[in-house]
């Protein structure tokens, strides 16, 4: 057997290599659905399942604090329409109030010039069977139109006084409702203050540099489509969701309607890159399906977005912040930035120096 050549020792050598290499891989290595679904020469994995920058409680805090802002602002709305329509009743009840006024204000002067005949006077001074019917007839009329003129007038000005009562006690809730914005907006706003902290101090205790994130304006785009409204209750409130339609991601599982309708209206709106929705543990909104993530890159989730890639995710973060409320948007985190819809864009500095922590790589979205 003539002895193997030295080139083809070496070829077979790394032909082992490999395999070892990538049956090492296989066996050490879990891969989730989103990052299995990934096209490759990717330079980072997709989020992991829990990998989305700050801890939980913060999150917990910032999902609570946004929905309690929207539900406030969405029962102020509900207010200022109700304050509407109690003002346009009560321009009405005054014009009928001042028309009903002038007809009992009549009836009395006819009253005080003609002097009032008595039933009995009335029904003697008649000179025959006929007259007397009628004159019976006529007070009959006459007694029944005042009576209902003055009830109308009575009736009328209960009302009145019943509208203002309401309109005054909308103003009540109205105050409520604004004193309850406040305090979500400073809950929030506490929360992303002392996680921030948190993290430069961390960051000091590394290198001695301050860990905060940038407040600029990176984060703000040109987007200016405008996204067609998800459903509402008939009071304009949002109706409770579950996850219940399917992920059409390649994370899979499931989400909720509202999600869906913005990942929708994202793609309508020419946002078409990769994005991963659904995860089935962790904290946050991704495992209720109320949370997607928009990879700022072509092909997936890389490293930090710059260029092109990095205005497709200014653009994109600004899309959902002008279609906030239509989209029932909680927050939206983007390049170590957050948007609350009570706050506007805040420093969020909680991530772990990775691109999908820190959110440099994709814009992440909660939705009510």
């Amino acid at each position: 057997m003539p002895p193997v050549a030295p080139a083809r020792r070496t070829a077979a050598r790394l032909a082992a290599l490999l395999v070892a290499t990538l049956a090492l891989g296989v066996a050490t290595v879990p891969v989730s659905p989103a990052s299995a679904a990934l096209p490759t020469g990717l330079l980072a994995a997709a989020p992991g399942d829990d990998d989305e920058g700050g801890t939980p409680t913060l999150r917990a805090q910032l999902d609570a604090a946004s929905k309690g802002w929207l539900e406030a602002k969405a029962a102020l709305n509900r207010s200022v329409t109700r304050q509407k329509q109690l003002n346009e009743r009560l321009k009405t009840i005054d014009a009928e109030l001042t028309v009903r006024d002038a007809k009992v204000g009549e009836i009395a002067e006819v009253a005080y010039r003609t002097g009032r005949m008595g039933t009995a006077a009335a029904l003697l001074g008649s000179t025959s069977p006929e007259g007397f019917m009628d004159r019976a007839a006529a007070l009959e009329t006459v007694a029944a139109h005042e009576d209902r003129t003055l009830r109308e007038l009575i009736a009328t000005r209960d009302e009145a006084v019943r509208t203002r009562a309401a309109l005054d006690g909308e103003i009540r809730e109205q105050r409520k409702q604004v004193t309850v914005m406040g305090k979500r907006k400073e809950q929030a706003e506490r929360a992303l203050e002392a996680a921030n902290k948190r993290a430069a101090a961390a960051a000091d205790d590394d290198d001695g540099t301050s860990g905060g994130g940038s407040s600029g304006s990176s984060a703000r785009g040109t987007s200016t489509a405008n996204a067609k409204p998800a459903k509402r209750n008939s009071d304009g409130s949002w109706p409770a969701e579950s996850c219940s339609v399917n992920d059409p991601t390649p994370a899979s599982g499931c989400i909720t309607p509202r999600t869906l309708h913005a990942l929708q209206q994202a793609k309508a709106a020419g946002f078409t890159r990769y994005v991963s929705c659904h995860r089935p543990s962790g904290s946050g909104e991704h495992p209720k399906g109320r949370a997607c993530d928009f990879a700022a890159q072509k092909n997936g989730f890389g490293g930090v977005a710059s260029g092109g890639d990095r205005t497709y995710g200014n653009n994109l973060a600004a899309y959902f912040v002008r279609n906030a409320d239509p989209l029932a948007v909680l927050y939206v985190i983007w390049f170590k930035q957050i948007w609350l819809p009570s706050s506007g864009w805040k420093s969020y500095s909680g991530g772990n120096g990775d691109p999908s922590s820190d959110h440099t790589n994709h814009v992440h979205l909660s939705v009510y």
